[in-house]
């Protein structure tokens, strides 16, 4: 008679390894009494699991954001990853403060496991930021703007999390059931996030499983992704590749589409656009022109502006946004706010305190208007994308008087 209090399990067999697939329940203290009951029994001389560096970084380090360069964060492009991967963490905030038991508990007990038996500990799933870069590459364009404000929508929603919700959760994949909370499209969602990283963890072990030694490994990973990992475990069980034909296969699913030359070009394309369209302006009457030209400052400093104060920047901040967003919107090399979030960085330097409360402030919607990192991150984002809108609005504005 099968335990009713034990996850479901499977086994596989690779070259000289014996894998016991451990499904287990992201919200759920049985999985990590479970997880912590099977490493100390002795049968396992490695565990596995279902985190990748940065995850496993930030639950054996909570306070690892201290350490965050924000500036280089800035500088890199990685400001909305970041925003992305920190609204994630307000819904699983959520969960843990309804359902009492913290998101991943099993991955903690997992880790923990391994160190007091000392055996080895493998991290076998896919970084989290190549995952959502694949969702968001995955999701057509037309249902973007949807995804981002759905992300933006959890941040601000102060309803309880539902118990259907929370049953996904004890049921499948963390990432999955955070995404679902928001994304009514779960299809389009479903290959980057679950099949790609079932395929991506059978790979993994078959590259990172040493030769000789670690016999009988556990594997901990949700239960979501059981059904599929034990199918492509039993498919290289039984057409063998070599470890360096799985790291070139999982090399495969960490790719990015790079952006095509059209979406490149196309950011000077409207620079070309709006100053033929001043051109033409001042050809005809310089009155005309120059009002050409203040409709267009008016318009991007104002929503740029507007984005920065909604962020409740530095009033100084919003000015610089209202300064530099007419400029940076005719230079697709730097954008307004690489500017308003270097001003507010300058005038509200984030404190260690911010840095270290960063996880728990953001569970909270005030939390990100009031922990100085969050808030630069909004800073950042909103001036982004009221300068985005404005370009749009003023060189449409523009040519209709042009050639209405």
């Amino acid at each position: 008679m099968t335990d009713p209090t034990q996850g479901p399990r499977e086994t596989a067999d690779l070259a000289a390894h014996r894998l016991t697939l451990l499904g287990t329940a992201h919200v759920s203290e049985a999985s990590a009494n479970e997880v912590t009951a099977m490493i100390r029994s002795g049968e396992f001389d490695a565990v596995a699991i279902e985190l990748c560096a940065s995850r496993h970084q930030s639950l054996v380090q909570p306070n690892a954001m201290a350490k965050m360069d924000l500036f280089q964060v800035l500088k890199q492009g990685k400001a909305g990853m970041v925003a992305a991967s920190l609204a994630l963490g307000a819904f699983q905030q959520r969960v843990a403060e309804q359902s009492g038991v913290e998101p991943g508990a099993e991955m903690r007990a997992a880790v923990k496991g391994a160190e007091r038996a000392g055996v080895p500990l493998y991290l076998i799933d896919r970084e989290i930021g190549v995952t959502l870069k694949r969702i968001y590459q995955n999701v057509p364009w037309y249902k973007r703007a949807g995804l981002i404000s759905g992300l933006l929508g959890s941040v601000l929603s102060r309803q309880k999390v539902s118990s259907e919700e929370i049953e996904k959760l004890k049921e499948g994949d963390v990432l999955e059931s955070t995404f679902a909370e928001f994304a009514e499209q779960s299809q389009s969602l479903y290959e980057p996030l679950i099949a790609e990283r079932d395929r991506y963890m059978a790979l993994k072990l078959v590259e990172t499983l040493p030769d000789g030694g670690a016999q009988r490994v556990l594997v901990v990973v949700g239960a979501g992704h059981l059904k599929g990992m034990t199918g492509h475990l039993r498919e290289l069980e039984a057409a063998p590749i070599s470890p360096d034909s799985a790291r070139q296969a999982r090399e495969t699913l960490e790719t990015t589409k790079p952006r095509s030359r059209g979406w490149k070009a196309l950011p000077w394309v409207i620079v070309a656009l709006v100053l033929t369209g001043f051109a033409i302006g001042f050809s005809r009457d310089a009155g005309f022109g120059w009002s050409l030209v203040a409709e267009w400052v008016l318009i991007n400093g104002t929503l740029s502006a507007l984005g920065a104060a909604v962020a409740l920047a530095h009033p100084l901040t919003v000015l610089a946004a209202f300064v530099a967003a007419p400029l940076t919107s005719l230079n697709p090399t730097i954008g307004v706010g690489f500017v308003t979030a270097g001003a507010e960085l300058y005038l509200r330097r984030p404190t260690v305190g911010d840095f270290s409360k960063l996880r728990s402030d953001v569970g909270h919607w005030r939390g990100w208007w009031r922990n100085r990192v969050a808030r630069t991150l909004l800073v950042f984002l909103l001036s982004t994308l009221g300068s985005a809108v404005a370009t749009w609005v003023a060189g449409l504005r523009i040519a209709g008087q042009l050639f209405g």
